[in-house]
């Protein structure tokens, strides 16, 4: 106790002693502890720079790589709908070669096969066969009208068409005969192995199940001036006309000069179809002329007005 106060008084007596804690406080505060304090802040400033330089290149990199990503995924996106696109369009067009093979098929199992068949000593028919619909042609188109002649129904309004045409051209043209069933044919036939015999009956005449009559798409046409016969039509007006103009309407003549199967028949005039009429007339071709199988290619085409 004694000594702490002796220690006292001697401090009180000296005041060098009692101004070195406060000089050394200032000394050390601004040589040692603020330098230390703002090298601290200037570290931890710089380390802030880094770590600031450090996220803006690593947020540059991430983004660069997100872009080039996006860019991937982009270019991925545009060949897959590309792909897609052109896929879709494959599928369109071989669904709409399956939808027109399809509606062929309807057309064609709506159309008689038998329409466009090659008679005349080829392909046969049988005594049931009948066209699936039949009209009575109408007075004013027939040359003897107390006569019943039937066509085919959906074929009548090209016959009606083209004896239309040619009277508005000044021909007159009328129907000598259509329709014959197999009864019919066979009746006429027989008639005429009696009166010119059988072999030159083969020359003109075909038996039952042979003629295009059956099939009533073909008609005999006549006109006036020549007293009821057939005998005189090629030196008419009226077949100058149909040769220059049936095929237009869908008719052919079957047996021009020269044919294979019978006589030159000017007046039989059968109906095929307008597009395989006009390619007969652009090609210069008899329908006997041509394949069965080249034939069948039109029968989608029959009903057709073009």
């Amino acid at each position: 106790m004694q000594e702490e106060f002796e220690n006292k008084r001697t401090k009180e007596k000296n005041p060098l002693l009692r101004k070195v804690p406060h000089t050394i406080i200032v000394t050390l505060v601004f040589f040692v502890i603020i330098p230390a304090i703002g090298v601290g802040f200037w570290y931890g400033y710089q380390s802030i720079e880094r770590i600031s330089r450090n996220i803006n290149n690593m947020e540059s990199r991430f983004n660069s790589k997100v872009e080039i990503v996006e860019n991937k995924v982009n270019r991925t996106e545009t060949s897959l709908q590309q792909l897609l696109e052109e896929k879709f369009s494959d599928f369109q067009v071989k669904f709409s070669d399956v939808s027109d093979k399809v509606t062929d098929l309807e057309k064609l199992s709506e159309i008689d096969e038998e329409l466009l068949k090659k008679y005349s000593r080829t392909y046969f028919l049988n005594e049931n066969y009948v066209p699936s619909d039949l009209l009575e042609i109408p007075d004013r188109y027939k040359y003897y009208e107390d006569k019943t002649h039937k066509f085919h129904s959906r074929v009548w309004p090209f016959l009606q068409e083209m004896l239309e045409a040619a009277k508005d051209a000044g021909i007159e043209l009328y129907v000598f005969s259509a329709y014959r069933s197999f009864g019919e044919q066979s009746v006429l036939r027989g008639r005429y192995n009696i009166i010119y015999g059988e072999e030159e009956a083969n020359q003109f005449s075909a038996y039952q199940g042979y003629s295009e009559h059956q099939l009533g798409t073909t008609v005999d046409l006549i006109t006036t001036g020549i007293d009821g016969t057939l005998d005189d039509f090629e030196n008419t007006e009226a077949y100058k006309w149909l040769t220059n103009n049936a095929y237009k309407y869908g008719f052919v003549l079957s047996y021009p000069e020269g044919n294979e199967y019978f006589e030159y028949e000017p007046w039989h005039w059968r109906f095929v179809g307008i597009k395989l009429a006009k390619y007969l007339e652009a090609t210069n071709k008899n329908f006997y002329d041509l394949s069965q199988r080249k034939i069948d290619e039109y029968r989608i085409h029959f009903f057709e007005d073009q």
